[in-house]
């Protein structure tokens, strides 16, 4: 650590002793969407990464690609319960913390900061999973007190991230559920979903299933450094018209809509939804809360240098001057004239379209607690 003082010069920063002390630039990595690990807003110190001399410019140009490492979470609970009036759920599972797809605007990056972590990379590689999610459910579903609404999957981070292939956790958490009679709404943005086809297939019989796909962009060059581990766009359209097909209620959300980066696709997102067996469409104006602006700006100045001052001062437009407001009842809508806009657009498209206009029902009378036997769910 160097503790002369300096001068900033146009070149970079002047020592004491006058050697140049050049900051290292940002350098993104292929298949992560945060470009760093920016410092959670709860750490005493920051870091800046500068060229002193000792590192050859190969090492540079060429760091090392950050693993996911797994963490177990030791919860104690696996329901979390929410007053909001913004969201249509009061209770939601989320068996994972973090989240693989790296979506580099994901609202749910500013959580890592809790755990001492950055909401950067650290987010989309540290990953903590939790191993007992269905037996804890269990457990809450049996409470004489409990009472039955729509559980919600997918509104922090997604159950469908790669780890699910071989944790299985979601899969785990559909089968008490199933099993309970218990209705849940999913929201995610990979095809792996399908996999579940034979738990979700029955339970929509009963009214207990519906699914939405949260489609970003059309545009894959876009959608590869945006959600760059998430399933391709064509691959989600695929995945609602086989959900479509199987008979479970299936929505297209354009979230999030960006300003002057994807917000024209918003009437081929709907459609190409529709196209595919959606009935329900939704929208959400890009969040920037916390730590995700500064990550959000890095994102926009490697890789679309050109638009970044335009993005960020149209989404100011829409949050009163600022980067974000979290007023509730405007935060995922925005305010003024732009947002007004994209309102009245997606109301247009969305009744010339003949989506909904209202949200999908879902049957809680059927819950019931299966007998147990052993220890374990009569599933047989």
């Amino acid at each position: 650590m160097m503790n002369n003082p300096h001068i900033d010069t146009e070149f970079g920063e002047i020592g004491a002793d006058n050697s140049a002390i050049d900051q290292i630039a940002p350098t993104p990595t292929k298949g992560r969407g945060a470009v760093t690990n920016r410092t959670g807003r709860f750490e005493k110190h920051t870091g800046e990464a500068i060229h002193d001399g000792w590192v050859r410019d190969e090492e540079l140009l060429s760091p090392p690609k950050p693993q996911t490492t797994l963490i177990k979470d030791t919860t104690k609970t696996i329901i979390a319960r929410n007053t909001s009036p913004d969201v249509p759920f009061d209770r939601s599972i989320n068996p994972y913390r973090g989240c693989e797809h790296g979506c580099v605007y994901c609202f749910a990056r500013p959580t890592h900061a809790y755990l001492g972590m950055s909401p950067g990379l650290d987010f989309e590689t540290k990953l903590f999973y939790k191993p007992d999610a269905a037996r804890l459910l269990e457990k809450e579903l049996r409470k004489p007190s409990y009472q039955c609404r729509t559980m919600a999957m997918g509104t922090n981070t997604d159950p469908y991230q790669p780890v699910e292939k071989t944790l299985r956790l979601t899969r785990g958490i559909l089968e008490v559920l199933s099993a309970f009679n218990h209705p849940v709404g999913i929201v995610t943005k990979s095809a792996l979903v399908l996999r579940d086809l034979d738990i979700l297939g029955p339970m929509a019989e009963k009214g207990l299933a519906q699914i939405c796909l949260s489609v970003t962009t059309l545009d894959h060059r876009l959608a590869n450094t945006l959600e760059p581990r998430a399933s391709t766009p064509m691959k989600r359209l695929a995945a609602i018209r086989a959900l479509a097909d199987a008979g479970i209620p299936c929505g297209v959300m354009a979230a999030p809509v960006i300003p002057a980066l994807n917000d024209h696709e918003m009437e081929s997102i709907l459609t190409a939804g529709r196209d595919a067996g959606a009935s329900l469409a939704s929208y959400i104006l890009l969040r920037l809360p916390l730590e995700i602006a500064e990550l959000f700006k890095e994102w926009l100045v490697t890789h679309e240098p050109d638009k970044a001052k335009h993005v960020m001062n149209l989404l100011a437009s829409t949050h009163g001057g600022k980067v974000y407001q979290s007023e509730i009842g405007t935060r995922m809508k925005g305010t003024g004239e732009y947002a007004s806009l994209l309102k009245k657009r997606f109301e247009i498209m969305s009744k010339r379209l003949g989506y909904l206009d209202r949200r999908f029902e879902l049957d809680i009378s059927q819950f019931n607690a299966p007998l147990q036997k052993d220890g374990q769910l009569a599933l047989f």
